[in-house]
This record gives C-alpha cells, sequence and structure tokens, in this order.
C-alpha cells in the first residue's frame, strides 16, 4: 500500500463502495431519472448510488488524514456464509414463504459473527419477520407468500 494511505481498511472500503456506486450509475444510466417532484425508476437508484459513492469517497479522503490498522487477512467463512444467505433467501422467497427464508437467511448470516447467539438470532427472526410483514405485506401490499406452498401456504 502507498505510503501516504494512513488507514488501508478505509481506503480500501472506500474503494469498494466507490466501485459499487459507480457501477449502479454506470447500469442505470438508461432508466427515466425524471425530477423530486415526479420521480422516475432510475430517481431512487441513482440517489442512492449517489450517496454511496459519497460515503466512499469520504471513506478514501479519511484514510488519507487518520492513521488505521493494517489490512488482515480475508476471513473467508463470514464472507461465504453472508453471500450464501443473501442467495438462499433469494431462492426461499417464493416457495418457503417470507418467514422461512428471513429465518434461513438470518441463522446463516448470524453463523458468520464470532459472538453467534441462537437466543440473539432467534429474537432477530421474530423481530425482523414482524417488521418485514408489517412494511411488506401490509404496509405496501406486495404479493409475498408470508408461508410458502413448500410448507403448506
Amino acid at each position: 500500500m502507498a505510503s501516504f494511505i494512513r488507514d488501508p481498511k478505509d481506503f480500501l472500503s472506500g474503494l469498494m463502495f466507490l466501485g459499487f456506486g459507480g457501477s449502479a450509475i454506470f447500469l442505470g444510466q438508461d432508466y427515466e431519472v425524471g425530477r423530486a417532484i415526479r420521480m422516475g425508476p432510475g430517481y431512487f437508484p441513482l440517489f442512492l448510488s449517489g450517496l454511496l459513492c459519497l460515503v466512499g469517497a469520504a471513506c478514501v479522503i479519511r484514510s488519507l488524514a487518520r492513521p488505521g490498522e493494517p489490512v488482515a487477512g480475508l476471513a473467508f467463512k463470514p464472507l461465504i456464509l453472508v453471500v450464501v444467505s443473501t442467495l438462499v433467501f433469494g431462492l426461499l422467497l417464493r416457495n418457503a414463504g417470507m418467514v422461512a427464508a428471513l429465518a434461513v437467511s438470518i441463522l446463516l448470516s448470524s453463523l458468520a459473527s464470532s459472538k453467534f447467539s441462537l437466543k440473539a438470532a432467534a429474537l432477530t427472526i421474530v423481530l425482523l419477520s414482524a417488521f418485514c410483514y408489517l412494511v411488506f405485506l401490509k404496509a405496501l401490499g406486495l404479493p409475498i407468500p408470508l408461508i410458502g406452498p413448500w410448507l403448506g401456504g
């Protein structure tokens, strides 16, 4: 790492945020943005991508001014568990339902932590399931099965 970078973790995080934000802006450039008063389908993704780029730029700038720890080795177990939990959620949502998909996803991603607690994971499952039920099914009316056909729903 270059000698002017004082916090490699923040620097690499900032580059990652800039990369994701810039990629999202590039991929979403075909969507109509519209205006604040009449938003198009690309307005919110462009706004969030821009915010992600700003956070990335702030991390990079901060990494040049503030000392930090060197980057340790990549922790593969947490990385794999979080990615797999996201994929499993997407695969289970339609057929197993929202509650089962959330439960499996939360359990898998919780295992990524060295401070894993089954009690905390169970509480998270209950609270997040209730929250998602209220927001996505009741408030927004999205056609997501609470209990999917695989589980008799």
